[in-house]
């Protein structure tokens, strides 16, 4: 016969707690991690296309509006057409993203194309902790060189 004195605390079942614990706590942070993973990628995503677009409308010049300057020739882009370029860019070009809208599409100084774009980015997995998505602005700048 075995006899326990008064003051040693039973501690069965004490591990619970902890364990119930830490496997939420590591579940928020595993979607934490997947959310601003894809957050991430659909930034890329969006970069990309916008890159692509960028260039599309610093190709968008005529060969008449190549003038000749003291560092060779130089085209002169007009913003009508790299607007035009870009949504024909669009277009053609496949993509996922949701909401995309162009939100500016212009030559500044009549070398480079700029454009931004914007979209709409949701959580693969919708938490407590992860809004329920926003908006995503990316721009790109592109220039025409000729070599």
């Amino acid at each position: 016969m075995t006899s326990r004195s008064p003051t040693v605390r039973d501690e069965d079942g004490s591990i619970l707690p902890l364990t119930i614990f830490y496997g939420f706590l590591s579940l928020v942070l595993i979607l934490l991690i997947v959310a601003a993973t894809s957050l991430y990628l659909e930034r890329k995503r969006l970069f990309t296309i916008a890159d692509g677009a960028a260039l599309a409308g610093a190709e968008a010049f005529e060969l008449d509006g190549v003038s000749l300057a003291s560092g060779g020739p130089r085209p002169r882009l007009v913003s009508a057409e790299v607007a035009a370029a870009v949504r024909g860019y669009l277009a053609v070009t496949p993509h996922d993203v949701e909401s995309l809208a162009v939100e500016r599409a212009e030559t500044t100084d009549g070398r480079s194309a700029t454009v931004e774009l914007s979209a709409h980015w949701r959580p693969p997995v919708v938490t407590l902790f992860v809004p329920a998505g926003f908006r995503i602005d990316v721009t790109a700048v592109a220039r025409s060189v000729f070599f």
